[in-house]
């Protein structure tokens, strides 16, 4: 990053209530057609058009054109089946009904290409496209191709996101971000798996690479499950050593209004860090200089031109005033410090 205390969003944006249902997470689409295209495309344009305005450096697509951050990217793929669905366990917290692999999962044709290349038209400051990471997306979906292995189905998944890595690069993205809260959960699968398979993603990408690990959307499974961790959820403790050790680039973890210990971040030297400052499971818009504490703070732990000022994790489930209101918090709250280091 060339500018010290950078901002940008995790990932998801409100979307405006002609797309979707507002403040409903994964909510189904209000149109179809060549309407329905139409109407994510400028939807698009308005959530880049938020991030501008609020003076966010890093700009992301808010993820207007899909509907759920992992299964819009697995409806593509070849070897799901999203009619006969089965019941399984999610993050070891929740059961849902989720799509059955039936076969050799493949990609025929770029997924989210276009709408980089759509993004990349929007602005010329740097963009981060984001996509789920192959833990996460395995634990999405029920296994009825690849004899229950994790692994296996992991390592297939990674190859097809390395494909898609590499074409969202060619189209301008400057930043592939890998969703992975799975990371949070599954340690052993982390260390002995996990974090290759992120790297096989990743691999050998012109553009850098990000991983985005947090505790989930405000949604009561996640808030009931955090309230068991005790006073500090060192859930990151485990993981943040082998992602330092590994050729991602940047990782991002969630802060403001956590438990988490902020010292934790020093595990994480070398890396550029994306620290959550902004707490998406509240509609309370924090204040600039509560963005601006949060950052100080992380400052004792890493550099400021590898400090990035970010949300806690997508805000799609917020109404879409609050996340604006957010996003010029969090903007102002990284300009404080950037003075206080006497950059304007």
């Amino acid at each position: 990053m060339t500018q010290p205390i950078a901002t940008a969003i995790a990932g998801s944006l409100p979307k405006p209530a002609w797309l979707a249902q507002p403040e409903k997470l994964w909510a189904p689409w209000q149109l179809s057609g060549e309407t329905l295209e139409q109407a994510k495309m400028d939807a698009m344009r308005l959530a880049v058009d938020d991030q501008l305005r609020a003076g966010i450096g890093v700009i992301g697509d808010g993820e207007q054109t899909r509907q759920h951050f992992v299964t819009t990217f697995i409806e593509h793929l070849d070897g799901v089946d999203f009619v006969n669905r089965r019941t399984m366990r999610i993050r070891d917290r929740y059961d849902a009904e989720v799509p059955t692999v039936v076969g050799q999962v493949s990609r025929k044709r770029p997924v989210f290409v276009e709408d980089a290349r759509r993004l990349r038209l929007l602005t010329s400051q740097p963009i981060k496209f984001t996509l789920p990471g192959p833990m996460t997306m395995i634990d999405t979906l029920f296994d009825a191709h690849y004899g229950g292995s994790r692994e296996k189905l992991a390592w297939a998944f990674a190859e097809i996101l390395n494909q898609e890595a590499r074409e969202l690069a060619e189209a301008g993205v400057d930043i592939v971000q890998f969703d992975e809260p799975a990371f949070n959960v599954f340690f052993d699968e982390v260390r002995d798996w996990g974090v290759k398979t992120l790297e096989r993603a990743a691999a050998d990408l012109p553009c850098k690479t990000a991983v985005h690990i947090c505790y989930g959307y405000g949604i009561e499974a996640n808030i009931k499950w955090k309230e068991g961790l005790g006073a500090e959820w060192r859930q990151y403790e485990q993981t943040f050593p082998l992602l330092a050790a590994s050729r991602i680039d940047q990782v991002s973890l969630e802060c403001q209004n956590s438990r988490v210990p902020m010292e934790l971040i020093a595990l994480l030297d070398g890396k550029e860090v994306m620290v959550g400052a902004i707490d998406v499971a509240t509609n309370r818009i924090e204040t600039p200089e509560e963005v601006a504490a949060t950052l100080r703070k992380a400052l004792q732990w890493v550099k400021p031109h590898r400090l990035i000022g970010c949300t806690n994790c997508g805000m799609v489930p917020l109404p879409r005033a609050v996340a604006r209101g957010k996003l010029q918090a969090l903007a102002a709250g990284a300009a404080i410090v950037r003075g206080e280091l006497g950059w304007s």
